[in-house]
């Protein structure tokens, strides 16, 4: 059932214009907390929309994962799932990476940096060093406590950049 709604939500995203959101380049009022390190440069960034999913345990909301498509002018490019993984739906690379630090907004989900932790394939993630989740609207977990079981998806946007050694 939980991939079902994961494949739903991602679904709905591709189908129901993920375009509305527009890049902001990477170096754009980016907090100190998640610039990234010297010694990396810009490679691409792309809008997304997407939800975050929470899940209900104790009473209390935990994320399961993201769901999300990543697009250039309108025609999604990647989609960004639980682990965090980013998975080229051009070149089908991947890269997996971990947060290493974050940067909280009002009313959103934290700004992070994320280094990379897995690459795989020859195309476009294939080097990524690291990625930055910047100007992030919405995806807030729900106030309250919660029924044990409850799962709901949260409207977020995002833009993420990546970044390659060099």
């Amino acid at each position: 059932m939980k991939r079902m709604t994961v494949a739903l939500a991602v679904g709905a995203l591709l189908v129901g214009g993920a375009a509305t959101a527009s890049a902001t380049p990477a170096g754009a009022k980016v907090p100190d907390a998640v610039k990234v390190p010297a010694g990396n440069r810009a490679l691409a960034s792309y809008p997304a929309e997407g939800v975050q999913i929470y899940g209900c345990a104790s009473g209390a909301w935990t994320l399961i994962q993201p769901a999300a498509v990543l697009t250039r002018h309108g025609k999604p490019v990647a989609l960004h799932s639980k682990g965090p993984v980013w998975t080229s739906v051009v070149d089908g690379s991947t890269v997996g990476a971990a947060a290493v630090a974050n940067a909280p907004r009002d009313g959103a989900i934290p700004e992070l940096l994320l280094k990379a932790n897995l690459n795989t394939g020859d195309g476009i993630f294939g080097k990524v060093t690291f990625i930055q989740r910047l100007n992030t609207r919405g995806g807030v977990a729900p106030a309250g406590t919660c029924t044990d079981g409850a799962q709901t998806a949260v409207r977020y946007s995002a833009d993420y950049a990546f970044w390659v050694a060099g």
